[in-house]
Order: C-alpha cells, then structure tokens, then sequence
C-alpha cells in the first residue's frame, strides 16, 4: 500500500505540473489524465473485485503493479495530449487493481466477516503513503528530473511491489460457515436500494474532496503565499494525522459501528474547511487542516472497507465494493480537473467552497442510513 499510493497516487502533485511545463501544457490537461484514469478505473472496479473473488488478490493485484509500472514508465514518452490519456487510461486501471478497494477485498476473502481489524491494520501501515511520497519525490527531484523520478518509481512498483503481491499473499480463502441452530446471524441488507445508494454517494462526495483537495492543495498553499519546501512540509502531516486517527480507532473505537466511524469522518472535514473560512489560509492554518483532513481521510478510509461488510455482509463482498468502487471513481475522477478549473475561472477560495459542499452531502447521506436491526 505505501508504494502503490505513494507511486501511483501522491506522486502526481509534484511531478505532473513539471510534466505540464514541459509539455507546454495547462494544469487543467495535465490534471484531466487522472480523471481519465479515474474513469476507467471505476468502469473495471467491479470486474476486478469479481476476479479477486473467483481467483484471489495474488493474481489481480500482482498484475495491477506489473500494469501501473508500464503506465508510469510510458509517461515521459508521451509528446500527445491523446497518447497521455491513453496512458492515464491503463495506469487508472492499475490504480484500481492495486489500492485500498482491491486490498479490502482481497483480505475479506482470506478473513470472511473478522475482516475489520486487518482491515484497520492495512490502513494503519497504507496512512504513511503520503509521509513517503512526497518528500521523497521532493529529494529525487533533487537528484534527477520528473522523468528519471517517474522511471524509478515504475522499477519499484515492478521489481517490488509486484512480487509481494504474487508471492507474500495467501491463496486461500474464508468459508462462509452457516450458523449454529438456534444462534441468530448479524443482520444485514440487500446490496440494492435506498441504504446501497446512499452509501455510494455519500463516499463518492467524499472522495471528490480527497482526490482534488490532495491534487491541488500543496499548489494552492504556494499560491497563497506558503514557501513550497514548507507547504511540502506541511504536506508530510497528512499521513501520520491519518495514522494516529487509525490507531485510535483500532485502540478505543473498534467496537463503534462503521457508520458512526464514517459520520464522524464526514463532521471532522467540515470542520477542517471551517478553519480556512475562518482564519484565511496561512502556515499554521493550513498545518491545522492537513492534520484534520488526514485524520479525517484516516478514518473514512476504514469506513470504505468495514461500513459495507456491516451493513451488506462478507458474501460477494469483492464485487460489492468494486460496485461502490464505481461512482466513487468517477467522482472522484471529476475532482482534479474541476477543481482545477474553478482555481483558473474564479479563485482559490472557490475551489474550496465548492468542495467543502461535496463534504456536507457526504454527511447528509451517512446521517440519513440506518443500521440494519
């Protein structure tokens, strides 16, 4: 998880804007290659969670490294507006084959209903992703130039993480036992309907905000007048807040029912754009929302992967979360170049109005679902 999120993922806020002024291109382009990836990421998520069911994450999550390695490793070549989508398309496949939604399925197979805690577990270790990544990629950088930073990064996720993924997880999986006589089974929902809705909505609002606050946040602080080695700085926050907030809920909240973990979540964001609003975006201020933002993403991360075990159960769960997995990535894929659109046509503080508003609904729908009884 750290080197997927931080090769795949957190890598792009520094290194696609140095694409783009290479490039000659806008930030809105650049930006619109991973809302293309997103795209196609949420139009496979259902069949590759349908595959990790039927065959195992060793398979699928082995060859989503092997194919986000081709991806980042074909970026530097790309000359053509067309040929960096057709990129994007392959590494936003990689992308869903390879993070949290691929790894909560795959050890939902191996661990049925007692999923949660090695759920929380993976999340834990994934929260330094980000801590990684970005000053790493500030050092290299250093050393070499985006393109030599992009092939190193596609060596890692081949030589790496591919063989982790083939060799280090179980082939097994948990058999979903009946329960005894007279013993009454945890009630849950059918995956359809009203409750099916407003879970898919209400973490893909949420992941609206992750995917274009953590786009464009290091680059909206420099505008704003944060130097960038300290907005970088700030940046590392994000993962240990996102890492204590896990600890937490492993430590004091393990027995809270995911949709209480998932309406906290929500509540902790608004709050965090609440400071920006008011006490203007500075150093310290934007310390404070890294830190909330990341306790907030921390937690809302464990809700992704337990809120649907709890409410629709383990069977079929792999093709569950890849359908929840859709909209979320096509939301999400709609952040970036909004996002980036908005800071270009109007303001800054646009931008993060309207996606504290994408906040709110998330809270609205999570207030709105009842636990099955």
């Amino acid at each position: 998880m750290i080197l997927t999120w931080g090769t795949l993922w957190y890598s792009a806020a520094l290194l696609l804007p140095l694409l783009a002024e290479a490039r000659g291109w806008s930030i809105a382009l650049v930006m619109s290659g991973i809302s293309v990836g997103l795209l196609a990421g949420g139009a496979a998520s259902p069949k590759i969670g349908k595959a990790i069911d039927q065959y195992g994450g060793h398979y699928v999550m082995a060859g989503g490294s092997l194919l986000g390695a081709a991806g980042l490793a074909m970026l530097p070549f790309v000359t053509h507006p067309a040929a960096y989508f057709a990129v994007w398309l392959v590494i936003g496949v990689a992308m869903a084959a390879n993070l949290y939604d691929p790894a909560f399925a795959t050890l939902t197979r191996l661990f049925g209903a007692d999923a949660r805690k090695q759920i929380t577990l993976l999340t834990l270790m994934g929260g330094f992703a980000s801590t990684v990544s970005w000053p790493s990629t500030h050092l290299l950088l250093g050393v070499t130039d985006w393109r030599g930073t992009y092939f190193i990064y596609a060596a890692i996720l081949a030589l790496i993480a591919a063989p982790l993924h083939a060799f280090a997880i179980p082939r097994g999986r948990k058999k979903h036992m009946p329960h005894p006589e007279g013993v009454k089974p945890p009630a849950v929902l059918p995956a359809k309907g009203p409750v099916f809705f407003l879970v898919a909505c209400g973490f893909a609002t949420f992941m609206f905000a992750q995917s274009g606050m953590l786009t464009h946040m290091l680059l909206i602080y420099e505008r704003m007048g944060v130097e960038r080695s300290t907005a970088v700085a700030i940046g590392a926050l994000f993962g240990p807040a996102q890492v204590a907030a896990r600890i937490c809920e492993l430590a004091v909240a393990r027995h809270t029912y995911p949709l209480n973990v998932a309406r906290f979540s929500a509540a902790l964001l608004i709050s965090a754009f609440g400071v920006f609003a008011l006490f203007g975006i500075s150093a310290p201020t934007a310390a404070i929302f890294v830190i909330l933002f990341g306790a907030s993403n921390g937690l809302m991360t464990i809700a992704r992967g337990t809120l649907p075990l709890a409410l629709f159960g383990p069977v079929g769960y792999g093709h569950l979360v890849g359908r929840l997995a859709a909209p979320a990535l096509i939301v999400q894929a709609s952040a970036p170049i909004a996002m980036a659109l908005v800071i270009e046509r109007i303001s800054d503080p646009a931008a993060l109005a309207m996606t504290a508003g994408f906040i709110a609904v998330a809270f609205v729908c999570f207030i709105l679902i009842r636990r099955p009884s």
